[in-house]
């Protein structure tokens, strides 16, 4: 969304794109979320409920992860790794850059990345932002924000099954634009599930959708920009 066909971020567009998301999320707190979400509870299915352990941080990290190792081994069979330097040194650095250079252009560690890096920023931003979740509102009628924490209950803000899926399949779909329609279609009914299963506010997901779009969007120039320094 924010990226060039030649991997450059459009800057003014990422500019307009947090403005954007910023207005959404104060009118969904001071005005549609509670509204929304009593809405979308009544979509609560098993569909949805798998969505949770299909889609979680932890299960993109792990099967990114795997198929990045697969695809390495598959690499490495076909033209076997280096170990030693120009003057015939065991050396960890040509190592570690001869393993880059057979996996840089793999759509794994393109995900992996991407994943992980916008993992850990909706991690901090959970920690920091300290938002009770809607068990609280359906239970109690109680909503706020309590920073930091680090309990589950007070870190709703922003979705984290949501922050992931959108990180990888945004990628996906920059990595494969004949599939972007369904990577995206996907992306997007993940994080309506989990407004669903009464796990997150509607701007829980909307803030959690942004980041992982815009993680996508950096990771992506930032892996390109430096696989080209590799070979130079």
């Amino acid at each position: 969304m924010f990226l060039t066909k030649d991997n450059k971020i459009k800057w003014k567009w990422l500019g307009w794109g947090v403005v954007s998301t910023a207005i959404l999320v104060f009118m969904g707190i001071a005005w549609f979320d509670k509204p929304l979400y009593l809405f979308l509870r009544n979509f609560d299915c098993w569909l949805f409920r798998s969505f949770g352990a299909v889609f979680s941080a932890e299960m993109w990290i792990t099967v990114s992860a795997i198929v990045l190792v697969v695809f390495y081994i598959k690499k490495a069979i076909n033209s076997k790794p280096r170990f030693r330097d120009n003057k015939n040194s065991v050396s960890i650095s040509v190592f570690f850059k001869d393993c880059w250079v057979k996996v840089r252009n793999s759509y794994a560690i393109f995900v992996l990345t991407s994943v992980v890096s916008a993992s850990l920023i909706g991690w901090v931003l959970k920690v920091f932002i300290g938002r009770a979740r809607p068990v609280f509102y359906e239970a109690l009628g109680m909503t706020g924000f309590f920073p930091p924490s680090f309990d589950w209950a007070f870190n709703s803000m922003p979705s984290g099954h949501t922050v992931a899926s959108f990180a990888g399949l945004v990628m996906l779909g920059l990595l494969a634009p004949r599939v972007k329609w369904f990577t995206w279609t996907l992306a997007i009914f993940i994080g309506l599930s989990r407004v669903c299963v009464g796990a997150h506010w509607l701007t829980d997901v909307i803030l959690g959708a942004f980041i992982g779009m815009v993680v996508a969007d950096f990771t992506k120039a930032a892996l390109k920009h430096h696989g080209a320094d590799v070979l130079n």
